[in-house]
This record gives structure tokens, C-alpha cells and sequence, in this order.
């Protein structure tokens, strides 16, 4: 398991325990249901997306970030290690990661996938899919995100997951809150409108809404995938990122979002993307990344 799980020590009874002393290394077969970390440490969609280079180093930062939080109440958790995109292998690594998410999902665990950039739905999705627990029932996708992630691009990035996935099957509801107008471009839009993805801009999230949003998505899929773009929010609480957001959307509503999916018992994996520590202010995105996975995690209702 990687050493970045470590932090203070104040005792080892319930009382006292931090997200490092909960963390054990994951064999097959571990508690179901309990949580599941896998790292995907990749940049090669965002250089492909002509971004700024570093979200390799994301995956162990979240886990630094993470392991000093307490806990509120007993918790067991499992790290199941970092896949590692080297060279130019992308796809190769996408489909690994795909065959990890798989078995976690297929051995009852919830698998929470720390990126990496946003390459990592690609792969996040093909284990979803591929998994035994997922057949017959009706996949949602909910994106975090200031941008579609449709680009028409031939090339595989961080900027066509969504694209490629809607292209290959026509079972999947795609959504997403967040979108920033000036960072999309028209055919963007002309793609989600021929897709039909449901969406609400950056500037139309008022707390309301973005519930009412939420439970209606909900309402219309058996099972949920989160995944969240750090580049959401804005710029003062995330900088770490490629793409910073000059306006974004509030933590409050996002950790609002977070809330309702995890209690509604159709969350069944969550993935984190595009944090970038090279480009961090005082781990700021690291840290408020990380207690987003605490409240999801924490909070989380097991799927039926």
C-alpha cells in the first residue's frame, strides 16, 4: 500500500482514529460495501487536451490530503493501489483501470478512483459496465464539471470521455452541473443537445435548483456514477488545476450535490479528477477535494 497514508497518532481506540489508520491494504474478498481507493495516475489526455501538465500527481496527493482527517465514528477502508499510465498508453491504461473497477464492484466494495485527469471516466466507466452488478439496470452518469467533455477530437483525451461513452452505448443518462458558458464552445452544446444531456451553467446553480436537478436524474436511473472535475469550482478554492474557473460553482452547493447522491442508495462509484498539486496553493484543491471524499464516503448508503 502506498506511504502515503501516514499522519499524526493520538491513540488507536475508535475515539481517536484518522483516515491513515483506517486504510488497509485490499485483498479480494475484504468487508462489502466498505470503501475502496484506486489510484489513476495519468496526464496523458490532458496533454492530448493541450492542458498544463502535473494531474499524474494527483492520486497520492488525495490520499496525503485525506489521511489526517478524523472520523466521527469506526470506519474500514482499503487502498487497492495506483495504476500508472506511462509513455503514450493511455487506452491500455484506461482499460486496466476498467478491469480493476470491475472486480471491486463484482466483489461488492465501493470504489472511490482518485485521478489523474479526467481521462479517468473513460476508464471508471468501462469497469462500471463490465461488471456483473451494473446488467439490466439503467446507468447515470452526473459530471461535475465546468465543460461537457464532448470534443468531437479523433484522439482520446481528457476531453472526450463523455463523447466516446454516449457514441458506444445509448443506455447511458448523462449529466452535468457546472458548465461554463465561455469555456464551451457552440458545438459542445450542439453535441449535448444531439445526446441529450441534461445540464445547468455554472450561473444557474442556486441551491434550489441544483437539488431539484439532482432528485429528478436520480429519479430516472437505477445506479450512479459522480464524477467530479475539481475545475467546478472556482478558482479561489481550487486553483490546482488545468483549468482553473474564474467564476465556478460554490463548495457549499457542491458538497450539497455530494449529500444527496450518497444517501440515495444508487451511488455505486465516485472518481476525482484533474487535480494538478504542482499548480496548488497550500494543498487548497487537495484539501477541499479530500473532504468531499470524507463526506461522500462517511455518509455513504450501500446499493441495493
Amino acid at each position: 500500500m502506498t506511504s502515503a497514508w501516514t499522519g499524526r497518532v493520538d491513540g488507536t481506540t475508535p475515539e481517536h482514529l484518522r483516515w491513515h489508520q483506517a486504510v488497509a491494504p485490499y485483498e479480494s474478498g475484504n468487508d462489502a460495501g466498505a470503501c475502496v481507493f484506486v489510484g489513476f495516475a495519468c496526464e496523458e489526455g490532458v496533454r492530448r487536451n493541450k492542458g498544463r501538465l502535473g494531474a499524474a500527481q494527483g492520486p497520492d496527493a488525495l490520499r496525503r490530503a485525506l489521511s489526517p482527517m478524523a472520523l466521527a465514528t469506526p470506519l474500514r477502508a482499503f487502498d487497492a493501489g495506483t495504476i500508472a499510465v506511462t509513455d503514450d498508453r493511455l487506452e491500455d491504461g484506461q482499460r486496466r483501470l476498467g478491469e480493476t473497477v470491475s472486480e471491486l464492484l463484482d466483489d461488492g466494495a465501493f470504489p472511490v478512483v482518485l485521478g489523474g485527469g479526467h481521462e479517468i471516466a473513460y476508464g471508471t466507466y468501462l469497469g462500471l459496465a463490465g461488471s456483473h452488478r451494473t446488467k439490466g439496470r439503467t446507468l447515470g452518469i452526473l459530471n461535475l464539471d465546468a465543460h461537457f467533455d464532448l470534443r468531437p477530437d479523433p484522439i482520446p483525451s481528457s476531453g472526450t470521455p463523455f463523447r466516446q461513452i454516449l457514441e458506444s452505448v445509448d443506455n447511458v443518462r448523462y449529466a452535468v452541473i457546472g458548465i461554463s458558458q465561455p469555456s464551451n464552445t457552440k458545438i459542445l452544446f450542439d453535441t449535448a443537445d444531439r445526446f441529450g444531456v441534461r445540464y445547468l451553467l455554472d450561473d444557474e446553480c442556486e441551491p434550489a435548483r441544483v437539488t431539484d436537478f439532482v432528485d429528478d436524474f436520480l429519479a430516472g436511473i437505477d445506479l450512479l456514477y459522480l464524477t467530479i472535475d475539481l475545475d467546478v469550482l472556482p478558482a479561489s478554492v481550487a486553483p490546482g488545476v488545468s483549468a482553473p474557473a474564474a467564476y465556478g460553482v460554490p463548495l457549499s452547493t457542491i458538497q450539497t450535490v455530494c449529500d444527496r447522491v450518497t444517501s440515495s442508495g444508487k451511488l455505486a462509484i465516485v472518481d476525482v479528477a484533474e487535480l494538478n498539486p504542482s499548480l496548488d496553493i497550500d494543498n487548497r484543491t487537495a484539501r477541499t477535494a479530500a473532504r468531499l471524499i470524507h463526506r461522500i464516503v462517511t455518509r455513504h448508503v450501500p446499493i441495493g
